[in-house]
């Protein structure tokens, strides 16, 4: 059991520190165009207006819903290390710049061939993860569902390609 929290420790620090260097990019080399979101948007999901940014096989942006940032983060898992799936997807929640660790997520993703799985996010240091099999072309789409200690409950998503 200790070695399996100690794997999992090592894993959510690797990921953190991995993102680091991508949050310090305030652009993060996006250039949608925001104010043209119906040309090229077709979902109605809230905060499902914006394309991940891919760096190195990684997806990285931050959505800003219900006076929460949502900031995700999917990475190749190690191999080896994999927990659930191909990928990590880490999501931290942040409200006036402080970490919101009080929360119960789930998360949902619509692969390209338009089949779609959902799991229930686990705590991994400041971030909740999932594990999911995104190692195929294609526009992904990626859903949080989540419900605050005030009983509240929000979503956010983001489409990308990998």
């Amino acid at each position: 059991m200790k070695k399996n929290i100690l794997a999992v420790s090592a894993i959510a620090l690797a990921g953190i520190l991995a993102i680091a260097p991508v949050y310090a990019n305030e652009g993060h080399g996006h250039d949608d165009d925001h104010g043209s979101e119906k040309n090229h948007h077709d979902s109605k999901m809230a905060g499902d207006d914006h394309h991940g940014d891919k760096k190195d096989g990684m997806v990285a942006m931050k959505k800003e819903v219900d006076g929460y940032t949502v900031n995700f983060h999917i990475m190749r898992a190690k191999p080896g290390k994999e927990m659930g799936g191909s990928h990590d997807v880490m999501v931290k929640i942040e409200k006036d710049g402080k970490i919101v660790n009080n929360v119960v997520m789930k998360t949902k993703v619509v692969h390209p061939n338009g089949k779609s799985e959902s799991k229930k996010a686990m705590r991994m240091g400041n971030s909740l993860m999932a594990g999911y099999n995104l190692g195929h072309e294609g526009k992904h789409k990626f859903m949080t569902f989540f419900k605050t200690s005030d009983g509240e409950k929000h979503k956010a998503g983001i489409a990308f390609s990998m």
